[in-house]
């Protein structure tokens, strides 16, 4: 029976990670072709970037015991770390794309979406995180969460402070695409861990759990969607802002949202000509 309930780290992405990933890909909208090459562009720069940045963090925490991995679960490592996890480095940033491209957003680059405050708030906010993790690396138990703070305060920092107001503006549209995978993979993973996949130290974590999964591994999937995420709404809304992203509506495209650059000669505002556009439709 305890052979039966054996599942591998190769088993996992088969079975909770390459299904929802077809279902995305079937329903991935077709978008201009403009578009198209923009968002190409953000998910392969978005993922090389967490394969990069995610590799040292990752072995280092393996090799400091922080969590391992069932024997015979995994097929072979590189470093520290199983193939199995930079192939979760490449998977999870496509799949939370995916969601987002398949939900919808809005990246129109808007005036006020330039203002102060909440990039200031938003950066300081996330480095003040940043600081609190560091303390947390000086003690055993808060070892894992603030090395999660530590690595992740810094970019999420840069992201609000770039485009904090443009991510405020937003708030009841790119929260959704992370709120759902979070939910997804805090379930695919509670399941893991369940299964004895992969182990999280109790020593090196602070004893809290959400229904079974330990409070360092939601934080871990929260934090990594939210840099994907907004890594993707703020590439676009960047390109939009620079003018080489225009967001029509080409034959085929599924994107409704009209060119939002400035305000019109005749005296409408960014807003009013977006309404009179909608109308026109």
């Amino acid at each position: 029976m305890d052979e039966a309930m054996t599942l591998t780290y190769l088993g996992f992405h088969l079975v909770f990670v390459l299904p929802p990933l077809v279902v995305l890909v079937l329903a991935a909208p077709t978008l201009p072709s403009g578009r198209r090459r923009v968002a190409l562009t953000g998910l392969v720069g978005i993922t090389l970037l967490a394969l990069v940045y995610t590799t040292p963090w990752d072995n280092f925490l393996i090799e400091r015991g922080v969590w391992w991995y069932g024997e015979g679960t995994v097929v072979a490592r590189i470093g520290a770390a199983p193939v199995e996890e930079y192939l979760f480095f490449v998977l999870q940033p496509v799949l939370s794309g995916l969601f987002l491209y398949v939900m919808g957003f809005s990246s129109a680059f808007e005036p006020g979406d330039t203002r102060l405050s909440p990039r200031l708030v938003g950066a300081v906010g996330f480095l003040a995180l940043s600081v609190a993790g560091a303390a947390l690396l000086s003690t055993t138990a808060g070892y894992y969460i603030g090395a999660i703070l530590v690595w992740a305060g810094p970019l999420l920092a840069l992201q609000w402070g770039v485009g904090g107001g443009y991510l405020l503006r937003q708030r009841r549209e790119w929260p959704v695409a992370v709120a759902i995978p979070t939910l997804y993979l805090w379930f695919a993973d509670r399941v893991a861990i369940g299964l004895g996949v992969w182990t999280i130290s109790e020593t090196f974590t602070v004893g809290i759990d959400i229904l079974g999964l330990p409070l360092e591994e939601a934080t871990f999937f929260l934090v990594t969607n939210l840099l994907v995420v907004q890594g993707l709404v703020l590439f676009e809304w960047v390109m939009h802002r620079w003018g080489r992203l225009t967001l029509d509506d080409d034959a085929g495209g599924t994107d409704r949202t009209p060119v939002v650059t400035g305000d019109d000669p005749a005296g409408a505002t960014p807003r009013e000509n977006a309404r009179t556009i909608e109308r026109g439709r």
